[in-house]
């Protein structure tokens, strides 16, 4: 489990066979679960500042491709403040970038999404993108829009987001939930 609060940006070192190698500063214990830009993957190898992962082919199907640079995100520990909402590191689709559009230091972001991620959008909701905590700002038939503060731009992959860029999503599962109990 996750919360969406970026920890910090990794280099992509290689990813070769399966095997993204990452740099950071961060110290999971091999074993551990990472989100990276929002997928979750197990540390396979932890060494000279470099974290490995094995990427399964069914994490290559749902997300999009590693960049050069990652969102990375160390799990959730209990008795930690929880921050941004629940994450669980399975993405559910692929955003594309729509629009970026300046508001004095911050961003509005439109992503296009598909129907089964906007279905559980709604105004002032979460979702998730690129593993990065966000509140929804706008809906549209085939899209939604976030706001993105200074403090995220600088720290995260997301400000060097352009139009047309993939992304990933993860919406809020407790959305899943709810249309799951409600449907019975």
């Amino acid at each position: 489990m996750f919360t969406g609060i970026v920890r910090e940006r990794g280099k992509v070192a290689s990813f070769d066979r399966g095997r993204l190698v990452v740099e950071s500063s961060l110290e999971p214990m091999v074993g551990d679960s990472v989100a990276v830009d929002g997928v979750c993957l197990t540390v396979a190898d932890h060494t000279n500042g470099q974290l490995a992962f094995d990427v399964m082919p069914e994490t290559l199907r749902r997300a999009k491709a590693f960049g050069t640079e990652v969102n990375l995100e160390t799990a959730l520990l209990a008795g930690e403040p929880l921050g941004g909402h629940y994450v669980q590191g399975h993405v559910d689709s692929i955003g594309r970038v729509r629009g970026i559009e300046p508001e004095g230091d911050s961003r509005r972001v439109a992503i296009a999404a598909p129907q089964d991620v906007l279905r559980y959008c709604v105004e002032k909701g979460s979702i998730t993108v690129d593993g990065v905590s966000l509140t929804i700002s706008g809906l549209s038939d085939d899209a939604f829009e976030v706001a993105l503060v200074r403090h995220t731009l600088e720290t995260t992959t997301l400000g060097s987001l352009e139009p047309g860029d993939e992304v990933n999503l993860e919406v809020d599962v407790l959305a899943k939930y709810v249309e799951r109990l409600t449907a019975r």
